[in-house]
Order: C-alpha cells, then sequence, then structure tokens
C-alpha cells in the first residue's frame, strides 16, 4: 500500500516548489509545518531531516527498494520526484539536460539573487538599528532583474523555461518570479516573462500548491522576534 510522503513546508518560494511538485504530479502527502518564525527549523527531530536547517524536506515512506528516504534541499527534491513519478523531468536525454541546467540556474542563481533582493529592500531597513544599505539594495535589484532578462529571452522561443514542455524547472522558478514586485522589477520590457508567468500560475496544481497554508504566510518586517532568528542567526 502507498503511504503519503510526508512534506516540511512553509509557504515560501523553495516551499512552495514541492507543494506545486506534490499537486501536479498527483501525489498523496500529508502536511507538517515548519514554522520558520518561530525558529521550528533548528529544532532536532527536523534537523535529522534537513542538516542545514531549511525547509522543504520530505520523507518518503516508499522510498528506493521500498525502504523509507529522507531527501533535503528543494531542488534535490524536485528531481526525486521527477525520477519517482517519470513526470516533469524530460522524456530524453536532451529535455533532461534543458530541465537540469535551468533548475540549476535557479538555485544558484535566481533563488538566491531574489533572496537577497527581498532581504536588503523589504527586511533590513525595517530591521532594530534599520540596515538601509544602498549599495546591497541596487546590488541585488540590478542582478535580479538581469536574471529575469535572461529568462525572458529564453522565453521568447520557448514555451516553457526548458522547452515546449513544462517541468520541475518551471515549478522551481515560478515561485521566485511570481513576486517580482517585491524585488522591485518590473515587466514592461519582459513581455514572454509576463506571458510565462501568467500561463504556470493558471495551472490548476500551480494554484493549489501556492495555495497550501498561504494563512500563516507572515510579514517578518514587522516581526522582530523573527527576524532575531532568521538574520542574526550564527549557525
Amino acid at each position: 500500500m502507498t503511504q503519503p510522503i510526508e512534506l516540511y513546508y512553509w509557504p515560501t518560494p523553495n516551499g512552495w516548489k514541492i507543494s506545486i511538485a506534490l499537486e501536479e504530479m498527483e501525489l498523496p502527502y500529508n502536511l507538517n509545518l515548519v514554522n520558520i518564525g518561530a525558529g521550528e527549523q533548528f529544532e532536532p527531530d527536523f534537523l535529522k531531516i534537513a542538516p542545514n536547517n531549511r525547509m522543504p524536506a520530505i520523507i518518503d515512506p516508499n522510498g528506493p527498494d521500498g525502504a523509507p528516504i529522507s531527501v533535503f534541499e528543494s531542488g534535490a527534491i524536485l528531481q526525486y520526484l521527477a525520477r519517482k513519478t517519470g513526470k516533469f523531468g524530460g522524456s530524453t536525454e536532451r529535455e533532461t539536460v534543458a530541465v537540469t541546467e535551468w533548475l540549476m540556474w535557479q538555485m544558484g542563481g535566481l533563488g538566491p539573487m531574489a533572496g537577497q533582493a527581498h532581504h536588503f529592500l523589504k527586511y533590513a531597513p525595517a530591521m532594530d538599528p534599520p540596515n538601509d544599505l544602498p549599495y546591497a539594495k541596487d546590488r541585488y535589484r540590478n542582478e535580479t532583474g538581469r536574471l529575469y532578462g535572461v529568462l525572458n529571452k529564453r522565453l521568447a522561443d520557448n514555451e516553457f523555461v526548458a522547452g515546449d514542455f513544462y517541468s520541475i524547472a518551471d515549478m522551481a522558478i515560478w515561485g521566485w518570479a511570481s513576486l517580482w514586485e517585491g524585488q522591485q522589477q518590473t515587466l514592461d520590457d519582459k513581455p514572454h516573462l509576463a506571458r510565462w508567468l501568467e500561463t504556470v500560475g493558471n495551472r490548476p496544481g500551480v494554484e493549489r500548491g501556492r495555495a497550501l497554508a498561504a494563512e500563516q504566510r507572515g510579514d517578518f518586517k514587522k516581526d522582530k522576534a523573527a527576524q532575531e532568528l532568521l538574520f542574526k542567526q550564527k549557525g
């Protein structure tokens, strides 16, 4: 009997990657909320699953050879689920390479740069004491904009990021790109990105994954205790 996957999650762009994937792949799962604003990512039981104290993470009771497996890091989880289901990972070696390229682009580029843009544009100025740093704001806002230019150019010739097929690369990128306004970006000169954002955002699986525990999504600009946990943790 197939058991549900245990999803360890909080409604952030990285969390959405996996909630969207599970919905798109029609995999049953149980939701385990990891309140990052309350420090639950540092609890010993969670660290056994995700030693880098970051969510999302999963436990698949029906892992390789029928034995349970835990997986952390959102990109690794997406690749694992694509292999497990045979869905959204590319149907040929050439397609798989393209999916991997753009997944790595998100993991190494867009995610970190957009995350830093959010931090220095929204959160750092609201900290106590305020850290309103023009150089950092310009640096990450501009680099995020450059990356969206790369993505827009790619989407000029492709319906989805890896080609003419929807994949885990789209799932990985969409959550971050959907927050372009908070990163102080514009879509006025990026029509292909705007088209893709709407197309992916209208998928029922994406809508369900994005809506998961949406009511828990807080405003860390006003939560000083959460700021201490999220931004001043020394490891």
